[in-house]
């Protein structure tokens, strides 16, 4: 992996950095979360891969023996029996990359975090509008 490198600019960029064994797993997230997220935009935060609507939906991650997946501590919490079986943290999941990804659930996660960050993108532009008499 030669992923110390600063600054990465795109998502293709960052992935180029890994094996291709590798590579083709984070493809392979690309796609899932894009499938879920269609109208998500691909950006670069925290120098990872990230999918963006109406702010960050997921961030994701490749390590020498996982992908990391960071769906936000709400995205864990939702799905915190499903992914009990894997290693994580308040905000994050670590699948092995050894082991099929739970693309199924990957896609139940992406599809909460949509429909989470809509509603509250909503709630906001709700508050902020005044009637106008």
């Amino acid at each position: 992996m030669k992923n110390d490198k600063v600054g990465f600019t795109s998502i293709d960029e960052y992935i180029a950095t890994f094996p291709k064994a590798t590579q083709n797993i984070l493809q392979e997230v690309r796609a899932t979360i894009r499938a879920a997220a269609p109208d998500a935009e691909e950006k670069i935060s925290y120098q990872m891969p990230t999918f963006f609507l109406k702010g960050n939906l997921v961030h994701f991650a490749a390590y020498a023996n996982h992908i990391g997946f960071y769906p936000t501590p709400s995205g864990i919490e939702a799905f915190k029996d499903e992914l009990s079986i894997y290693e994580g943290a308040k905000g994050s999941v670590q699948f092995p990359i050894d082991k099929p990804l739970p693309l199924k659930l990957i896609t139940k996660i992406v599809k909460f975090r949509v429909a989470e960050n809509l509603k509250k993108a909503e709630a906001k532009s709700g508050k902020s509008k005044t009637k106008v008499k």
